[in-house]
């Protein structure tokens, strides 16, 4: 250490052992040092800064406020150090370590998981751990590498997490051909009034759907409209009412990812293929970092190059649908 440039790395990893410690004895044995080398440092490091990084009591160590400032600071440049010494690393041999990923439910299971499956038996230095939940974590805060996950991306976001697209996903509305035999195909968005619609609450607006025109039918077509729906039947769980729709009772608004294999095998039918819910792409979501390791940055090619083509899509109507 010097005083035109006071800090390095052992100084670093001093204040993060200090401050996540809490005190002398601990960081010692963390570091393999006595006690008393660890005083000494800690001194000249205030000396250094003319600081007084830490308060001391007989039992623990509390940083002062300037000392909280450098020890958010070192945090953050030590896992940067880590960050660019394993991309080093790996930029000339295999990529190798941990990824631990979030992703929701019904997608995970039914087209990341196998995804992962695959890039780690391309890569089999990597081990890959799989978060299923219906919440979007605090990626940086609980230690996750990335998500995949169904969002549109908004602006008071944007500085926690860098964005990219793998796919684009639309919902569409679906229904079971009992359903339909039973009680009609609409022929309009104004004919959804008259039916049973399953509704996802899933979000503040769960009795309003957004649809607009799609494809070739979206030409010169009105901008989208909110269609207010009612059922008997509603749950915060999008794979219940899955069930009940393939149970014949109602209209469901799906995303296309999960409905495909439903209306590949003719469990369920599109209804009103003309319109959908333009409002999830399927985003790769992570923390922000100035530089990623290289596995992160294979791995979101390697999901953008494998949905990118959206495997569950459906011919794109290329008819004008009904009155909006």
């Amino acid at each position: 250490m010097n005083e035109s440039n006071p800090l390095d790395r052992p100084d670093l990893q001093l204040l993060y052992h200090l401050r996540s410690l809490g005190s002398l004895a601990a960081t010692a044995r963390a570091l393999d040092v006595t006690p008393s080398v660890i005083s000494k440092r800690l001194a000249r490091l205030e000396h250094a800064l003319g600081l007084r990084l830490f308060l001391r009591t007989t039992r623990r160590l509390a940083p002062t406020p300037e000392g909280e400032r450098l020890c958010e600071g070192a945090t953050q440049l030590l896992a940067q150090f880590e960050a660019l010494e394993q991309d080093v690393r790996e930029q000339h041999s295999e990529p190798v370590g941990l990824i631990r990923l979030a992703a929701t439910f019904g997608f995970g299971r039914l087209w990341l998981g196998p995804a992962l499956a695959a890039f780690q038996q391309r890569y089999p230095r990597t081990r890959i751990q799989l978060q299923l939940t219906d919440r979007l974590p605090d990626l940086a805060g609980e230690g996750y590498d990335g998500a995949i996950w169904l969002w549109s991306p908004d602006a008071h976001r944007s500085r926690e997490w860098s964005a990219r697209r793998l796919a684009a996903n639309r919902r569409v509305l679906v229904a079971a051909p009992s359903y339909l035999a039973r009680r009609g195909t609409p022929l309009s968005l104004d004919d959804l009034a008259a039916h049973d619609c399953l509704v996802a609450r899933e979000n503040q607006q769960f009795d309003q759907w957004t649809l607009q025109a799609v494809g070739e039918a979206a030409h010169g077509s009105p901008p989208p409209r909110p269609v207010r729906v009612d059922g008997a039947l509603s749950s915060n769980s999008g794979e219940l009412v899955r069930d009940w729709c393939l149970a014949g009772r109602g209209i469901m608004l799906r995303s296309l990812w999960d409905a495909a294999p439903h209306l590949q095998r003719g469990a369920l039918v599109q209804v009103l293929p003309g319109y959908a819910m333009l409002d999830a792409d399927i985003q790769w979501l992570a923390p922000y970092r100035p530089r990623k390791p290289r596995r992160m940055a294979l791995l979101a090619d390697f999901l953008q190059e494998r949905f990118a083509p959206e495997p569950w899509s459906l011919p794109t109507p290329d008819t004008a649908p009904p009155g909006l």
